[in-house]
């Protein structure tokens, strides 16, 4: 399953890449010519059917759980001060996105929309410490039951261009779901309540709508 944000991308690149394909055939007598042209144009296929693949997950909903909203690494994990919305402390956790991880924002817990807004920007690279709050962006806010108001960022990266958003301010939404797209290299930042118990370490690989992220730290006390 393929993303919809990439649909109109593969369908132009499979056009391109079958015209260099057939001509290339037909009209380059060169061989070794030929087969460079083609299989160039075949990679170039692959990698944009990999980077748009959207595989189906359903999460387990929880609402003493936060989820990974994208898959990739986590690269920051620390106490901040976030200045666009709760202009006060919060536990920071980053999770930087390369070219051949899903791209998919999924929602990291289900809640209402209470903030959403778009920031053209910079393109640094995405583990730059000024990338998140230069870069392009969007910052969406969700009020849950357990953990109160937590803030996830999408921010572009060096190759990205372009940030799609669903969120929009006043629906509900359900953690796991399909919340936008950033294209190639990129980060999402959450900014989580002090009082939560972060479940995840630095360098650690998480799966987006899989991997915990935070808990409530009540929930923390009762496993432990």
């Amino acid at each position: 399953m393929f993303h919809r944000e990439g649909q109109k991308i593969i369908l132009i690149t499979f056009f391109i890449v079958s015209t260099i394909v057939l001509v290339s055939q037909y009209y380059i007598d060169i061989i070794w010519l030929r087969w460079i042209l083609q299989i160039t144009g075949l990679i170039v296929l692959i990698t944009i059917l990999q980077f748009f693949r959207n595989p189906s997950r359903i999460a387990k909903k929880d609402f003493d759980e936060i989820l990974a909203p994208v898959d990739g690494k986590v690269v920051v994990i620390e106490e901040v001060e976030e200045s666009e919305y709760f202009n006060g402390k919060r536990k920071q956790v980053s999770i930087f996105m390369s070219p051949i991880n899903v791209h998919v924002t999924r929602y990291p817990a289900s809640g209402s929309i209470k903030y959403s807004k778009y920031h053209p920007g910079k393109y640094l690279v995405a583990w730059h410490p000024k990338s998140s709050t230069e870069n392009e962006r969007t910052t969406v806010v969700i009020n849950t039951p357990k953990f109160g108001d937590i803030l996830y960022r999408q921010i572009a990266g060096a190759m990205a261009r372009r940030i799609v958003n669903y969120a929009e301010k006043g629906e509900n939404v359900q953690q796991g779901d399909d919340a936008g797209f950033i294209k190639f290299g990129s980060r999402v930042d959450l900014f989580l309540p002090l009082d939560c118990a972060i479940t995840v370490k630095l360098d650690q690989k998480v799966v987006g709508a899989k991997t915990c992220i935070a808990t409530t730290v009540v929930k923390k006390s009762h496993e432990e």
